[in-house]
């Protein structure tokens, strides 16, 4: 008889944790996702324009189930030929919220095409930026997310006037914008990283010092101003190395680069952001060139 009893305690006390698992889960289910490529420049142009570069990328972003749209962190030129791919493998539906790389920012035809971008294609679709990089700084909302993309080299006159920084215009249109979001998720995306962090995989490490700790008094109050807002994650690219880690309390998540074999120094790289009613799931897919594909290979839940 004691058996028994202890048998049905047990059981009983597995039905108690196995419905509170699924109330979790039920209260943080997903709500979509979005997938992030960086860094992918001319290994989208027509002299690349096989499965071994940013074409493949594409395909297996596909294959694993694309999310409802995608952003690219800069270094991105020429952006045509990024979007053109992206079109064509993703579908002509399938939105693309492109960011200002040094590259693009160095490159007039690059600019000029992007700011036609954000006056057509994004029109009505985002919130411009300050005035100067309304077209190349924006932000928008989608289900219980909002997003906010950096122009970092915008001066508060010029949409190119300075390297990877947060100057003083930008700095307040940001407060600004948060001051009256009312989504419980915010994603702030850029080109440079607070810090430079090795690859998680390769250990290279590019751009040490040359990124927004190249301004320490702005990038320490931008910091502090997405603390104030809670933030859920700081998405960036420019060392073209995969990284994550929470710097003075804030998630800064690498996306590094997505040329598959065009930059051997690192592994070619694509996220997938899963967003929940409370948490966020990043997959990191990373191409194993002797295996001709693109693998999950990190997981990371940000809560």
């Amino acid at each position: 008889m004691r058996r028994v009893y202890r048998d049905l305690f047990i059981i009983s006390i597995c039905f108690i944790i196995g419905f509170l698992a699924g109330c979790d889960c039920e209260r943080d289910r997903e709500v979509f996702s979005f997938d992030v490529t960086c860094d992918m420049r001319q290994y989208a142009d027509p002299n690349h324009q096989t499965s071994q570069y940013f074409k493949g990328a594409c395909e297996a972003i596909l294959q694993t189930g694309k999310g409802a749209f995608m952003i690219s962190p800069g270094d991105i030129d020429p952006p045509e030929y990024a979007y053109n791919m992206i079109k064509a493998v993703l579908g002509p539906d399938y939105r693309w919220y492109p960011v200002v790389g040094n590259h693009e920012k160095e490159t007039p035809e690059d600019m000029q095409w992007l700011r036609k971008y954000g006056k057509e294609s994004l029109n009505g679709l985002v919130s411009p930026g300050p005035q100067g990089c309304e077209e190349t700084t924006y932000s928008f909302d989608y289900k219980n997310a909002h997003f906010v993309v950096l122009n970092q080299y915008y001066n508060g006159v010029s949409d190119t006037g300075t390297n990877g920084d947060i100057c003083d215009v930008l700095y307040q249109w940001i407060e600004d914008d948060l001051r009256v979001n009312k989504k419980s998720m915010i994603f702030i995306v850029g080109h440079e990283p607070f810090v430079s962090i090795p690859d998680i995989d390769s250990g290279r490490h590019r751009h040490k010092g040359d990124n927004l700790d190249n301004h320490p008094k702005n990038s320490h109050r931008f910091a502090k101003l997405l603390r104030q807002y809670n933030i859920t994650a700081y998405i960036c690219g420019h060392t073209h190395g995969f990284s994550y880690a929470k710097i003075n309390g804030i998630w800064q998540i690498d996306a590094g680069h997505t040329r598959g074999i065009g930059d051997p120094g690192a592994p070619s790289t694509f996220l997938k952001v899963h967003v929940g009613t409370k948490n966020c799931r990043i997959e990191a897919y990373r191409l194993e060139q002797d295996k001709n594909a693109y693998l999950l290979t990190e997981t990371i839940t940000l809560n």
